[in-house]
This record gives structure tokens, C-alpha cells and sequence, in this order.
């Protein structure tokens, strides 16, 4: 009998942790964790979550998060075992995990001293005890990935903070994962309904309603579901910084009745919509609209709900025009990004400026996986590196092989040490680009910063391109390991990050990319000078100004300190580095002329053939390269153009075959 899909990701999912664990030189029960945690922030569940783990008698935490508006408290807990879908997690077992969490929450001021030698615990300590005199919203977590037989719990009260209780079992996990990075939908009740006016239908998939909403109910919705209720990957806006942002605010405070008048208003999307009916049968106020996203006008929804919370105004009198667009729920992921980047809007940050369709992630997942690594010490096993563009890739290409074979044999050509996602490719290229105050700030805002770059200049990418920035991935995991037997602890995030920009401005970013790429691997130099520059960087970040060491990393003035290290290369890496630096401007590259491109295609029907037809032979390269050097001679023969996409594909594969041995 053949395994569920929930099974097989369940299954992945620990091969994929203790993998993790192991890299990491962690526990299961941390790495989980840590895992889980990239996953909700990346749906924009939840904000600025860090790990850090600690159990006495009568309680247990693996760690804690505040929202950008610090009036959000998350902790979490966590269940995890090797065997998942064995017995399930009780309503009983998890009532006693969050009294758990609670009882830490009244400890943690007496816990300060306590763990002052343990820099993260410490540091949630003083954060949690000091919040408690501030927000407004306590949630408890509990992740887990066992299946769980509780039901919804109600809300509690601490110290009268309204406390929530969540669990994020195997199931709702697997849901996660099966929607890529789409968030759980958000189903929203208008009670009154709100009148609108129905646009007639243009087309079977898309009808569009034109309404106006007050502002309050907007606000309330933001406070309900906060960014999430904004289109994924965009960054949440919570501060009223950008010109204007400040003419909505001061719109808002002063002249809240011309509001719609001045105000362009939101652009709402969703798959469907509850109508109430008039006599004639025509669709008067809407009631209800699910899985909505607001994908134009989140400063307008962020400010109404700052005016709202921090400036105490009622919104009296404040109305916002709102288009809302049905579309059928296989047609979302198509349609709204093409709405959000067509929208106009004030410095809007589009969808497409930061989903996973983005043309730079796009081309890097094409050309990236195409190449052939090096068996690691010259062991001539060669693998491939998958960088996975949307959640759950990696293991979607895993479950259609479907048989436990094929299984190994996809494992061995993409170990899962070799995965890596979009937040994890920023965080390369920001360390090697000496910005690790960035990086410390958390995977979502880094992510944020990366494509606000990207926006400004995006590289071209070739197969040059991709090669550097996986070496930037095997000199980040090298780092990390090495900051691992250094007793780095939970602050070897922030280590890593930090010792791979030293290492890079020590080197004049010379340090020889290509050479790690072939190698797979640090050589004996560079592994050696590792070492020697991690305690150093370890001995400023421990030294924080301020309480917490935490706040310390993310702040440009940490980089400042570290930059001034005293610190001399030793001669043994100084005889490897580059003549010339791998900045930049050297990475943004430039594409092939198109008198370049044409002299691929003058390439003869021949030469195609037998690349094709070594491909075959010594399986240097993918079945699918052998086909686009095949159906590029076909096309020569045939005396037919290709197109600039087959173009640039093949040369792609003639590049890499002549690289590893082809010759005519």
C-alpha cells in the first residue's frame, strides 16, 4: 500500500530535521524549531522570532517573538519525535505544554541572573520580562509534529493581557507546506454588510465590486490579522516614515472627512464573495469575502491602524474606497501578482517586486540546478545543488519519486544538505557583501533588503553567477560549523554572519570562490584563518552596547566594531586569494551581446548532436540537457530560429559540457 502525501512529508520532514540537527550541531527538538519558525514567518504568522531554549521544573520554552509593533508577545514550545505518526498529541499533553510557557512567563524576571552567561536566554528574559508592562496580546505556541486530537483551546488572561493558545500540528504543518508560500486564507465577516456597486462582468474568471469601507473596520481587520492580511513577502509597514505616509497620517488626525476624497484608496483581491441581494436580484452590500488579500494599499490599511493604536483616534467619519476583485482560486497566484504590479499606488512594493515568481529567482532556479558539483576531497560523486524558489520544492520533487529507490537515488543527486531557499540566498550574499547587520535582523526584513537591492540593479545571471553564490553558501555553512566548535551556542547565527563580512573585508573580498566551488569544500588555509577570526568576532558580539546581545547584532554600529578587528591574514591564505576582488560590481555581471547569441546559434547541427550524445554517454549532465542541445541541432539542421530562451539555455549546457571534459 502505498504512503499518504501527509505521510511522506511527515517522513521527509524528520529525515530533514536530523539532518538539520546534524549540520547544525543541535538537537532535533532546536532544529524543528528553528525550521518551523522560518515557515511561519515566511506565511507572516509571525515576526522577529528567535530560538532560544530553556526548562527547569514547571517549565519549558524553545522560544519567543515580538510583532514590529512590540504589542504582540509570541512564545512557543515544542513537540517533536521520530515517529510522527505515532500516537497523537493530547489535549491533556498540550494544556500542560503552554501552563508551561505561562508559569515561564512569571519566572523570567528571576531568571535574569540566573542565565546571564547564556547571551540568547538572557536576552529573552530580560525581553519577556520587560514586555509584560507593555503589550497587549500574548500568544502560546505549540509546534509540533505529531497529528493532534486537541481541539481549538479558549483564550486565557495573564496578569490581564488576553493570552491565545495555538497548536501548529503535523496537519496544519503539511498545509503549509501543500500551499508553497501562501498563507493560511483569511475569511473576513462584514457585520453591518457594506454597501457596493457591481461592476458588469468582463470575464468568466474575474468580476470586480467597488465599495467603500470605513476606516475603523480596516483598521480592525489589520489588527486582527496584521501582515498577513497584506500580500505575501511584502514588507509590513508599521511606522510613519516615507512623505507619504506621513500625508495619510496627517489626513487622517486633521481632515479625516475629506479622507476619501484625497486617498486613492485599497485594491482587495479574493476567491469569492457573500452578496446580500436587493429586490432585483443585483448583489447591494457584501457581507462576507474569503481568502482576501489586500495587494495595493497597505500603508493606507498599516496607518489607518497606527492612527488608530498609537494615536488613540477613533477614525470617525473616515471612509476608504476599496475595489475588490473575485477571482477563482486556481487563478489567484496568476492574476494577483499582475493586479498588485499594474495598481497604482504610492510607493507601492509590489508582489512581483518580492514573490518567488520574481524574474531573478526564476532564472536562478533554472540555471542553478543545471550545474554539476564536484564530489567533495576529489571523490568523484557528483551532486547538484536545489535551490528551492517556493516551500515545499524539495520535497514535491521528492514525493513523485515514487518509490524508495528512486527516492535515494533523487537524495543523492540533490543531498538535502545542498538545499537552499530565498531567504537563505540573501543571507549568502549579504555576508559575503559585508551588510551582517542585515542578516541579523532576521530572515524577512534581510529578504526585504535583498530585493530592494535587487530592485535598484539585478545581476545577470549565468552559470558563473550561480557557482559564486553557492560557494558563498558552502563558505557561510563552513563558517557555521567551525563557530559550532567554538561554542558559539544560540548566538552562532549572528557569529557566522559577522566572521564571513570580516572575511570578506580582510580579503578585499578576495577570497577564491571558484577554487570552493570546484572543491566543494574550505581548504586547509581557509578553514585554518576561520578559526582564528571566530573567537575574535565572538569577543565583540558577546561585549554588546546595551543590555542585549541580540539588539547589539542587529545594529550597524556592531559592524562598525567588528570592521575594526585586528586582524592579519595569514600568509598560507594570502597565496590563494584572487588578484582581483568578487564585488559587487563583479557580480552584477553583464549579459552576452546578441551578436554573442547569434554565434551560439552558427554553432553546427553536429556539435550539438555530440554533445547531446556525450551527455548520454557519461551522464555528465541532465537528461534535460541532452534534450535542449538535441533540439538545438534539430532547429540548426532544420535551418529554423530559436528563440532567445532556447538560446540562452543551450549555451548554457555547451558552457558547462566543454567545462567538464567535452571536446569534438
Amino acid at each position: 500500500m502505498s504512503e499518504s502525501p501527509l505521510e511522506i512529508y511527515a517522513k521527509s520532514l524528520v529525515a530533514e530535521v536530523q539532518e538539520q540537527a546534524r549540520t547544525e550541531g543541535t538537537t532535533t527538538p532546536e532544529a524543528f524549531t528553528r525550521m518551523t519558525l522560518d515557515d511561519l514567518t515566511d506565511i507572516s504568522y509571525i515576526q522577529n522570532a528567535a530560538t532560544a531554549y530553556h526548562k527547569s521544573h514547571g517549565h519549558e520554552i524553545h522560544g519567543y517573538g515580538f510583532r514590529d509593533d512590540d504589542r504582540t508577545l509570541d512564545l512557543f514550545t515544542t513537540d517533536f519525535t521520530l515517529d510522527p505518526m505515532g500516537p497523537r498529541l493530547t489535549k491533556t499533553a498540550a494544556t500542560s505544554l503552554f501552563k508551561r510557557l505561562l508559569t515561564f512567563i512569571r519566572r523570567s524576571p528571576d531568571l535574569i541572573v540566573d542565565v546571564e552567561d547564556a547571551f540568547d536566554v538572557h536576552d529573552m528574559c530580560v525581553k519577556v520580562s520587560k514586555s509584560i508592562h507593555t503589550v497587549e496580546k500574548i500568544r502560546l505556541f505549540i509546534l509540533s509534529n505529531r497529528m493532534s486530537s486537541a481541539a481549538d483551546f479558549t483564550d486565557d488572561v495573564f496578569d490581564g493581557i488576553p493570552v491565545s493558545q495555538e497548536v501548529w500540528d503535523l496537519a496544519r504543518l503539511f498545509r503549509v507546506h501543500q500551499a508553497g508560500s501562501t498563507a493560511e486564507p483569511i475569511s473576513v465577516v462584514f457585520d453591518p454588510p457594506i454597501g457596493c456597486v457591481a461592476a458588469p462582468a468582463s470575464d468568466d474568471d474575474v468580476a470586480v465590486v467597488l465599495a467603500t469601507v470605513p476606516g475603523k473596520v480596516l483598521a480592525d481587520l489589520y489588527e486582527a490579522h496584521d501582515t498577513r492580511l497584506l500580500e505575501l513577502n511584502v514588507r509590513s509597514f508599521l511606522q510613519t516614515r516615507g512623505a507619504v505616509n506621513k500625508g495619510i497620517r496627517d489626513t487622517l488626525l486633521n481632515a479625516p472627512r475629506r479622507f476619501l476624497a484625497y486617498n486613492n484608496g485599497i485594491t482587495v483581491t479574493a476567491s469569492g464573495v457573500d452578496f446580500v441581494h436587493g429586490q432585483d436580484g443585483e448583489p447591494t452590500h457584501i457581507s462576507a469575502v474569503h481568502e482576501i488579500q489586500v495587494v495595493n494599499g497597505g500603508q493606507t490599511t498599516a496607518t489607518l491602524h497606527h492612527v488608530l493604536t498609537k494615536d488613540k483616534n477613533p477614525l470617525s467619519g473616515v471612509y476608504v474606497q476599496m475595489k475588490l476583485t473575485t477571482i477563482a482560486s486556481n487563478q489567484l497566484q496568476e492574476i494577483v501578482p499582475k493586479i498588485s504590479e499594474y495598481s497604482n499606488s504610492q510607493n507601492r512594493v509590489t508582489l512581483v517586486d518580492f514573490s518567488s515568481n520574481h524574474a531573478f529567482h526564476v532564472d536562478f532556479q533554472r540555471k542553478s540546478r543545471l550545474l554539476l558539483a564536484n564530489g567533495k576531497g576529489g571523490s568523484g560523486k557528483e551532486t547538484r545543488w536545489f535551490f528551492e524558489r517556493a516551500r515545499g520544492q524539495y520535497t514535491d520533487r521528492l514525493s513523485k519519486a515514487h518509490t524508495p529507490a528512486r527516492q535515494r537515488e533523487f537524495k543523492a543527486e540533490y543531498p538535502p544538505t545542498q538545499k537552499f531557499n530565498k531567504a537563505d540566498l540573501a543571507k549568502y550574499i549579504h555576508s559575503w557583501c559585508q551588510h551582517p547587520h542585515h542578516v541579523s535582523r532576521g530572515a524577512q526584513k534581510n529578504f526585504g533588503e535583498f530585493m530592494i537591492r535587487l530592485g535598484q540593479r539585478s545581476p545577470y545571471i549565468d552559470a558563473t553567477y550561480c557557482r559564486r553564490v553557492i560557494a558563498m553558501a558552502i563558505l557561510f555553512k563552513g563558517i557555521d560549523k567551525i563557530a559550532a566548535t567554538h561554542q558559539a551556542g544560540n548566538i552562532k547565527s549572528f557569529v557566522t554572519t559577522y566572521t564571513m563580512a570580516r572575511l570578506a573585508l580582510a580579503t578585499g573580498q578576495r577570497v577564491d570562490l571558484d577554487r570552493i566551488w570546484h572543491e566543494q569544500q574550505l581548504s586547509d588555509a581557509l578553514d585554518s584563518a576561520v578559526h582564528e577570526l571566530v573567537p575574535l568576532v565572538m569577543d565583540v558580539i558577546t561585549r554588546p552596547r546595551g543590555p542585549l546581545v541580540s539588539e547589539w547584532a542587529k545594529k550597524e554600529d556592531c559592524w562598525r566594531a567588528v570592521s575594526a578587528i585586528t586582524w592579519k591574514i595569514p600568509k598560507s591564505l594570502k597565496q590563494e586569494l584572487r588578484e582581483e576582488p568578487i564585488d559587487d560590481l563583479v557580480l552584477l555581471g553583464e549579459a552576452p551581446a546578441a551578436p554573442e547569441q547569434v554565434e551560439v546559434s552558427e554553432v553546427p547541427a553536429e556539435e550539438w548532436h555530440a554533445i547531446a550524445f556525450w551527455v548520454r554517454e557519461t551522464r555528465s549532465l541532465s537528461l534535460v540537457q541532452s534534450q535542449i542541445a538535441l533540439r538545438m541541432g534539430k532547429m540548426v539542421e532544420a535551418g529554423d530560429i530559436p528563440n532567445a530562451k532556447l538560446i540562452e539555455e543551450a549555451e548554457a549546457v555547451r558552457q558547462e559540457a566543454v567545462r567538464l571534459g567535452f571536446a569534438l
